[in-house]
């Protein structure tokens, strides 16, 4: 699942900071978004550069990365970064 919020809130973080090893590491993610109009949600496919940069939702910590440098996002997405979450995450350069 990935967060079309380019930018941080405080709601919900119980941690944030910098991870060295995954910073500069190219990556893929995929998630999925509200379709507007309708109860249904669509996939959503990213790829990019991790910027190293994280945020841990709750108190058992959920993991999400920073992508930056994307090379693939969907049609008329507006941000230049996209929040993903760890889980989701498929490193490509292993």
């Amino acid at each position: 699942m990935s967060s079309t919020a380019s930018q941080p809130t405080d709601a919900g973080i119980s941690g944030f900071g910098v991870d060295p090893a995954m910073k500069g590491r190219r990556a893929e993610c995929d998630g999925g978004q509200h379709i507007a109009g309708t109860k249904l949600s669509g996939r959503q496919d990213f790829a990019g550069t991790l910027t190293g940069d994280y945020r841990d939702y709750g108190p058992y910590p959920w993991r999400w990365y920073l992508m930056a440098e994307l090379t693939v996002k969907p049609a008329g997405y507006q941000f230049e970064a996209v929040w993903c979450d760890s889980g989701s995450l498929v490193l490509s350069d292993e």
